[in-house]
């Protein structure tokens, strides 16, 4: 009874009032309820960023404009929020009432939910395993990882002379799923535990949630938590030289950290650490397969690699969209957004916004500027994650399409049901002959 009354409180209200909404054409309520929308966000975006560089919508406001978005990224004067903190006070009540106290990745005291001075202090903690230096010397692994899944589908291939493989299930989602564990001590026998709650929590930065939907999200979360704890007992009793230990051994000195804020900052680093990039690695696999000359231009000119991942990230970001709420009244081009106002920023839309991306819908491995999209978002929330991000797809993707040089979508493939997350639930390719691996 509680998790219905949670459910309704959380997404059942929006979830109806959204289909209403979206009828009568309101932008915010189609994110949410129009399938359209999720299918092809780019035209939504494009027909939207026309009426303006701010619109203002039943629920709040939202943006397509990649200077805007970029501002309030950066500003003062605007907030991360939690989840249900956007509602009628009636609802945060119930939804207060009804929590099942488990961790929540936009809920404090998650790092995507809190401000300064408490996000100051646990991003500090986290962000040198993420430097340009550390990823450098992470590069090694990623390679290594890649090869080793490689090597394995070339094997089946030889032995089943060819064959269609879901290349989501068993490379997409395997190298992140990889690197991040060892970064931070999950025993080999946990991943695929971490993969499947991962699927099943994926819907948990959407509102609007179907019951079913629900039920799933609270399934992983609940799981996901309950392997956490059993995970940091462990690597008390048994520290290595992970970062996960090193948090442990923070916390455990008493003055940096509380246990909620550990188990809140290991949670977010681990899900967040391989779910984005599994989105990656598909979404990008799928645009080079269908722009074969990209491929013959990163076969002669192997050095392009880096600017063909700022422009698939730009093209297809993992992450569609976040939002801020504002901290005070402030105006934002020559909009008057008042203190408590909520507004959402479509990043993809930002990504194809034509004053700063020349012909934006062109997918092209040479943009210039290529790296100036937002799929990071911006600020003090940027991703702590992102030069890892950017390494494992850089190697991931050219590894692939050096082993497996033939390799063709066998069909269409099954988009994620998500709206903040965008990425490919199953992708079938043909792999065609593997090449043998590089220094082999």
């Amino acid at each position: 009874m509680k998790q219905r009354v949670r459910w309704l409180a959380l997404h059942g209200f929006i979830r109806t009032m959204s289909r209403i909404g979206a009828r009568r054409g309101d932008p915010q309520a189609m994110l949410i309820a129009d399938p359209r929308v999720r299918e092809n966000p780019a035209a939504f975006a494009d027909e939207w960023r026309r009426r303006g560089p701010i619109i203002r919508a039943r629920a709040g406001l939202l943006t397509f404009d990649h200077a805007i978005a970029n501002e309030i990224l950066r500003s003062d004067d605007f907030r991360v929020h939690s989840q249900g903190g956007t509602l009628p006070r009636p609802l945060q009540w119930v939804n207060r009432m009804a929590h099942p106290g488990l961790l929540h990745p936009i809920e404090p005291p998650s790092l995507l939910s809190i401000e300064p001075p408490d996000h100051t202090r646990l991003r500090k903690l986290v962000s040198s395993v993420f430097t340009v230096r550390a990823v450098a010397a992470l590069r090694e692994r990623v390679q290594q990882t890649a090869n080793e899944l490689l090597d394995t589908l070339a094997a089946e291939q030889d032995a089943t002379d060819g064959g269609v493989v879901d290349i989501v299930a068993r490379y997409c989602s395997q190298l992140p799923v990889s690197v991040i564990s060892d970064i931070l001590g999950v025993p080999h026998e946990d991943r695929p535990r971490i993969l499947h709650y991962g699927e099943l929590g994926a819907p948990s930065l959407d509102i609007g949630l179907s019951w079913q939907e629900y039920l799933d999200v609270e399934t992983g979360v609940a799981g996901f938590n309950a392997w956490l704890v059993d995970h940091l007992r462990r690597l008390r009793e048994h520290p290595g030289d992970d970062l996960m230990s090193q948090l442990i051994a923070a916390s455990d000195a008493g003055a940096v950290l509380s246990e909620r804020e550990l188990q809140a900052t290991a949670g977010l680093v681990l899900a967040a650490g391989f779910e984005t990039t599994v989105n990656l690695l598909g979404n990008g696999i799928r645009m080079l397969l269908d722009a074969p000359q990209h491929l013959e231009t990163l076969a002669d000119r192997p050095e392009l690699w880096p600017n063909a991942v700022e422009e698939i990230l730009r093209l297809d970001p993992p992450v569609q969209m976040t939002a801020r709420v504002a901290a005070r009244d402030v105006e934002v081009a020559g909009t008057r957004i008042e203190r408590g106002e909520f507004i959402v920023l479509h990043l993809a839309g930002a990504n194809r916004d034509p004053k700063v991306f020349d012909d934006p819908h062109t997918f092209d491995i040479t943009r210039a500027n290529a790296g100036k999209h937002l799929s990071f978002s911006g600020g003090r929330h940027f991703c702590l994650g992102a030069a890892l991000a950017r390494a494992e797809g850089e190697v991931g993707l050219r590894t692939f399409f050096e082993r497996f040089p033939d390799a063709r979508a066998a069909g269409s493939g099954q988009r994620r049901p998500t709206r903040v997350l965008r990425g490919w639930a199953s992708l079938p390719i043909a792999l065609g002959k593997a090449r043998t691996a590089v220094g082999s």
